[in-house]
């Protein structure tokens, strides 16, 4: 029998029906977590290890309270970052057996934001001095590592995911740009005035924000381009994402960061307040310290947004262009007048 032009066999259209009834809406979950987790943990132990020296190195007294102050910023941001990307793995193994669904998905991700505070601040109680100050540091590593958590709960995780490995590489970018801040003083012209000091701080801080949320932003956008790929290898039905979650996901590390400054002004606020009692000096030290972190979480916020964006609208031509080629492909010969003709139904 004949197939005639416009009209479609039933074995032909029941395929494309069974395609098109697959669960497109279906959260996607984020790809590739349990390697940000991993990162995130390593990274957290990195930086209670390294707190830990710094305390131990020191002498006991207004020192070791003073080293903690200038400490506690490191390990809350850590401690963030891995409760959120603990929680993310966590999510995808609960989406896997359990299926998706939203309370379960929050639960979870509270739950493993939970673990991640716990064994953190087991590890600062065993670990360090037992002072006033080290209930503080844990009990505050513990209430980031659970808010962390709680942001991971979100419907969507890919975005998550991008945020948490964008943060996690600009807080890495901060420690190695340490080295390269001596030079850059001396660049940006620091003298023997105190004017010129505090001009070449401010450059060296705005740079070093700069620099951040470039990596931070571009680590965004590829994270989800991956996804994005991942996602429609799996379905080619998937809806992609568009320019919002772009935006959210290079927005997010600096969002993280001037979240984990008030849980550091909360949290820690007691032990914030020592420092600045100890002296003169200490107090105008960790007034700007806090300004800078600030000032730092913005720019990293608005830079990493902006270059998130700016690289996801660069795609857009060349998807276009792919749309336009396959629109009609090499080989298939276009309709003729004739093919409307033998079709009296269309």
């Amino acid at each position: 029998m004949t197939k005639q032009p416009g009209r479609v066999p039933a074995a032909e259209s029941d395929e494309p029906a069974g395609d098109a009834a697959t669960p497109t809406g279906a959260p996607v979950p984020a790809p590739g977590a349990a390697v940000p987790a991993l990162l995130a943990l390593g990274w957290l132990a990195a930086m209670l290890w390294s707190t830990r020296e710094a305390i131990t190195s020191a002498a006991a007294g207004v020192t070791a309270i003073s080293l903690s102050a200038f400490a506690l910023p490191g390990v809350i941001s850590a401690a963030l970052v891995a409760g959120a990307a603990v929680a993310l793995a966590g999510g995808n193994l609960l989406a896997r057996r359990y299926g998706d669904r939203a309370t379960l998905r929050f639960v979870g991700a509270i739950g493993a934001g939970m673990v991640v505070g716990l064994a953190a601040a087991v590890a600062i109680n065993l670990t360090y001095f037992d002072t006033s100050t080290t209930n503080v540091i844990a009990g505050t590593t513990a209430a980031a590592a659970i808010i962390g958590g709680a942001v991971a709960g979100a419907r969507t995780a890919p975005v998550v995911g991008a945020v948490a490995a964008a943060t996690l590489g600009a807080l890495v970018f901060v420690v190695a740009f340490s080295r390269a801040r001596d030079p850059l003083f001396d660049l940006f012209g620091a003298g023997d005035s105190q004017e010129s000091l505090v001009d070449a701080a401010k450059w060296v801080s705005r740079t070093e924000s700069l620099l951040a949320g470039l990596i931070a932003g571009l680590m965004a956008f590829g994270y989800l381009t991956w996804a994005r790929r991942r996602a429609t290898r799996h379905d080619p039905a998937a809806p992609g994402l568009r320019w919002p979650a772009y935006l959210l996901a290079g927005a997010g590390p600096g969002l993280l960061l001037l979240l984990a400054e008030v849980i550091i002004r909360i949290g820690g606020r007691s032990l914030l307040d020592l420092a600045s009692a100890l002296s003169e000096a200490d107090a105008v030290a960790q007034t700007s310290l806090g300004t800078s972190r600030v000032d730092n979480g913005i720019w990293v916020l608005f830079v990493g947004a902006l270059t998130a964006l700016i690289a996801f609208g660069r795609t857009l031509g060349r998807s276009d262009d792919h749309e336009v080629d396959g629109a009609e492909p090499a080989g298939t010969a276009p309709a003729t007048d004739a093919d409307d003709v033998a079709d009296p139904a269309r």
